[in-house]
């Protein structure tokens, strides 16, 4: 008797499909905002400087930290 071998199947697995809203985001320029705002920088810091000032962690006349 002759024997039938059959094959067996052979399984794809596809990729999960992509998402749409990453794909888009990704065509955008991401970055930070601090080139567009420099004063909004300086201001920033200015308020930082004081809020160190105050709670006294600087001194009144130097950039020590």
């Amino acid at each position: 008797m002759k024997e039938i071998v059959m094959p067996t199947k052979i399984k794809i697995t596809l990729p999960k499909p992509r998402n749409p809203l990453a794909v888009a985001a990704k065509s955008r320029r991401a970055g930070s905002h601090q080139g567009e705002q420099p004063q909004r920088l300086a201001r920033r810091a200015e308020k930082h400087q004081l809020h160190l000032l105050l709670a006294g962690r600087k001194g009144a006349g130097g950039d020590d930290a």
